[in-house]
């Protein structure tokens, strides 16, 4: 699929980054005029997604997280948050509903929600290696609407 614009954020692993995260996924994303809900969903999924890169795979230190963000032809957003730290050994597993391998307060949903926002949600990762999350969502063209 044909890239029609692109951006990358790298920042820490800090739970502040978050919300930092989730607003500029959001600002660039409206770049498809999307609808109040589509916008919520990606700001939804992108949480999720940074939250996990924060938990979990950086459990003890600080570490760097990148958000790459694009724009594709078919009117989607392509969202891909990687970090570089203790990796998924067993991402099946990690992907089941209710699984953790935070504290007794995570649900273990994050990856459940991620897939209910977003049409797509793909993993890779390897231990000690670190995990990219890429998730994709196509946005309804608007009569008036668009880039």
């Amino acid at each position: 699929m044909k890239e029609i614009n692109s951006a990358e954020l790298r920042f820490i692993s800090r739970s502040a980054n978050e919300g930092f995260a989730r607003t500029a996924a959001a600002c660039f994303s409206a770049q498809l005029d999307p609808t109040l809900e589509e916008i919520n969903d990606i700001k939804t999924a992108v949480s999720e997604a940074v939250t996990n890169a924060i938990v979990h795979a950086y459990p003890d230190r600080l570490g760097k997280i990148l958000l790459r963000l694009r724009l594709l032809e078919d009117n989607s957003v392509e969202i891909q948050v990687r970090d570089w730290g203790v990796g998924i050994r067993d991402i099946q597993q990690a992907r089941t509903p209710m699984f953790t391998t935070g504290s007794e307060e995570r649900s273990g949903m994050g990856f459940t929600i991620m897939e209910s926002f977003m049409d797509s949600v793909k993993v890779r990762s390897a231990p000690e290696k670190g995990t990219t999350v890429t998730m994709r969502k196509r946005i309804s063209l608007r009569v008036g609407g668009g880039r």
